[in-house]
């Protein structure tokens, strides 16, 4: 069973220049124990998703459920107060009161807005336990204001799970580091939250963030979830040109779409580069127009050497052109190279011996050539 349901979710705001649709029917499920990420551009309906969750913003229709329990429902005038849910929450801003020490900051939650009351040595254990878990042992007297950055993520998530809540919700709760803590916390975080076993929902625009935390992703547009899946199929398999731009960079060649004999490859005709095997999105008609979407790194590089190896094995998708720039990145290249009146960029091992106009091979195997609505 579902730990956490929406079911048709509608959100509008109401402003000087006329109604927001933020939400625009959307569903969900999230099971027990999952890393659930809600990824998208700003304005998409995210956070606004997140807060009708945690009971900050009520819908304007549909049914939320916690496991199990309806929390909010619109055909039964139902609503359940933020404080009788149990969710713990991370915001953006963090959140921290300034003039709090951490001990304060952290035990607030249980001093406040709980019907059960705790003693004082329960709620200094409890605190002590939570600051062990976000490795800020000792410095339960430091006033806020002289925490780092870090420091106060680590007290905002100490703050959230100090009841032991059955969800945690974060809303971008790491988009005010720097990008080395960024990272760091990225995964402790992550570690964190498997090691408790909790269910989380993460808001976030990080790719990169999404795909390296997530067990599920839903990328929303415009109020809407336009794909839901996990972290590989979302970046690999795109349903959409939308999904393909935003997760990471891309490439997109026009070409129209002919059939093929295989179960998910077809031979897309007349593109500017000629001929490329691909699989498909979704069922195109023969005939049909498409862009073909191409991540950088699924190009591999070769020598005058390799073609006549690569021609011998018959190999797809195969085509030539020249390096226009070269941007070196540390552990790659990145390349802007010309085929045809194409521009692809290209992502190659900065190991490789490189030089700028010179004249290239590039091969794309058919399963990293996706075909999409246009």
């Amino acid at each position: 069973m579902s730990l956490l349901s929406l079911r048709q979710i509608t959100k509008t705001f109401l402003t000087e220049w006329g109604s927001v649709q933020a939400i625009r029917g959307i569903n969900l499920e999230v099971e027990e124990g999952e890393f659930f990420t809600l990824l998208g551009p700003s304005g998409c309906g995210k956070t606004t998703a997140l807060r009708c969750i945690a009971g900050l913003e009520t819908p304007d229709s549909g049914e939320i459920l916690l496991n199990g329990q309806l929390v909010y429902s619109s055909s039964k005038g139902q609503v359940v107060p933020v404080f009788r849910r149990d969710i713990g929450i991370v915001f953006q801003s963090y959140a921290i009161w300034p003039h709090m020490n951490v001990f304060q900051n952290v035990a607030y939650p249980l001093q406040h807005g709980t019907e059960k009351r705790f003693t004082k040595q329960e709620i200094r254990a409890k605190v002590s336990d939570a600051l062990a878990l976000v490795h800020l042992d000792g410095l339960e007297g430091r006033p806020a204001p002289q925490l780092s950055g870090g420091q106060q993520q680590r007290v905002a998530l100490a703050r959230a799970l100090i009841k032991n809540p059955k969800l945690l919700l974060l809303d971008e709760p790491l988009s005010n580091l720097d990008a080395k803590l960024r990272e760091e916390m990225r995964f402790e975080v992550r570690d964190l939250i498997k090691r408790l076993t909790l269910t989380a929902v993460y808001v976030t625009h990080d790719q990169l963030e999404a795909l390296a935390m997530s067990d599920r992703i839903a990328v929303m547009q415009e109020g809407r979830m336009v794909q839901t899946g996990a972290s590989q199929d979302i970046y690999r398999r795109p349903a959409n040109a939308f999904v393909a731009g935003f997760i990471g960079a891309t490439n997109f060649v026009k070409g129209r779409f002919r059939r093929g004999a295989g179960d998910e490859t077809c031979d897309v005709a007349e593109t500017e580069i000629g001929p490329l095997l691909c699989s498909a999105a979704t069922e195109f008609t023969d005939g049909e127009m498409v862009r073909l979407a191409i991540r950088p790194e699924a190009f591999e590089v070769l020598d005058a050497i390799d073609r006549k190896t690569a021609n011998a094995r018959g190999t797809v998708n195969i085509f030539e052109g020249d390096i226009e720039s070269l941007e070196f990145q540390g552990d790659s290249l990145m390349l802007r190279v010309r085929v045809g009146t194409e521009r692809l960029h290209v992502k190659a091992l900065s190991s490789r011996e490189i030089a700028l106009g010179e004249h290239v091979v590039l091969v794309v195997r058919p399963k990293d050539c996706r075909a999409i609505a246009l």
